[in-house]
Formats: C-alpha cells, structure tokens, sequence
C-alpha cells in the first residue's frame, strides 16, 4: 500500500488517470496491487472508478486526492480505520437509514438527476462525528459513493448542529422536534406515495407501474 501510494504521488500525480496495466507494469508480480491501492481509500485517499466518473473507461481509474501520508507510521496508526461493520450492523444502518444516503437523500439503485445515466451504489461507512458534548465519535451511516468521495474528511459536527436549532424561534424548534420524533420530515401524501413505491422490489415497482398504466 505504501508503495503504492508513493508511485500515485510520484509518478500518476493527483489530477491525472492511470490503467490497471500501468499498474501492473510499475509492481510485476506483486498480487492484489489494484486491492491495495483500494484500501488508500481508508486513509482519505480519493482514487475513482468508472463507476463514479463516468467520463472513464472500464481500465481506467482516476488519482484525485492524497490523504493521510501512510508512508508516515505515526500519521498511518493515528488514521487507521476502525474495525469494518458487521453484515448484520449493516444491515441495521440501512434500515435504519431508509435505505437512502443521509447526506443527499438519494435512495439505492435510484438513478442521479443528471446526464450521467448513473444510478446511486450505497453502503455503510465510518464517519467521525463530534457529539453535543464536545466529544468524538465514529458512528455508522449510509452514504452513496458519490457524497462519500465527495467528502472532505473533516467530522461531522453535532454540536453545530444543536446550536443552530436553539437559534430558532420558538414555532421552528417545535416543528424540528416533531420531525426529529418521527425520524422524518413532513410530506406530503404525494411524497409518501413515492418513497414507498421507491422501496419496493424492482419487479413489484414494475406491476405497479402496469397497474397504473405508466
């Protein structure tokens, strides 16, 4: 990993694209190269696929961003990640997630509202968190790739967030409280509607859409 890091500094350099051949080619015989690139992304490396820039090719992959210098072993063991979530802690976040991303709202497999004829890959990431006390957490949440590359890697910050609420007024904070009670904003029926279309199976969203003659 720490070679491999070096070389996307030294010889790729943030900005620019490389193939899994040059990557062959600059470790031969070195097994599972490409997975150790993958894991720099566990220390803020920013490395994308043509599955989140849809400007590459299969073979391409794209250096953004360097993270943590894990060629350093203090700055490596401080920013060393967390122990991976369990299947079944996963499958708890995403349920209690909604199956959506927390940062843009986006549901799984649902297609972005751009040209890019992408759809949305989530998954359960570690996200540091500072608490209303002050303190720092890692917590679980659900991400879509797009907002967890577009991360910039800096704690989410709870504390802020409570004193903006107290800065409503009065009628505001009581509103917030009732949807933070509910764990959901309120929509309306049309809305409603559409998230529990949006989480059926595809098949099942098929026959609805049959049924409705769309």
């Amino acid at each position: 990993m720490i070679r491999g890091a070096l070389w996307l500094v030294q010889e790729v350099g943030e900005g620019n694209t490389f193939t899994k051949e040059q990557l062959r080619e600059a470790f031969p015989g070195i097994s599972q190269a490409d997975r150790r690139l993958r894991d720099l992304r566990d220390f803020q490396w920013v490395i994308l696929t043509n599955t989140e820039d849809a400007s590459l090719m299969a073979e391409d992959q794209r250096f953004v961003k360097a993270g943590v210098p894990v060629w350093d072993p203090v700055a490596r063991r401080a920013a060393a990640p967390h122990k991976r979530p369990t299947t079944k802690q996963t499958r708890e976040v995403y349920e209690r997630d909604g199956y959506m991303c927390t940062v843009c709202g986006i549901g799984g497999a649902e297609p972005y509202i751009d040209d890019s004829n992408q759809t949305a890959v989530l998954s359960v990431v570690q996200r540091a968190t500072i608490l209303p006390d002050g303190k720092e957490e890692t917590l679980l949440v659900t991400e879509c790739k797009r907002c967890r590359v577009g991360s910039n890697g800096q704690p989410v910050r709870a504390d802020e967030v409570l004193a903006e609420i107290k800065n409503l007024d009065p009628a505001d904070r009581q509103r917030l409280a009732r949807w933070a009670e509910r764990e959901r904003r309120g929509s309306t029926p049309l809305e409603r509607a559409w998230n529990a279309y949006r989480c059926l199976p595809w098949d099942a969203r098929q026959q609805v859409r049959a049924a409705l003659d769309i």
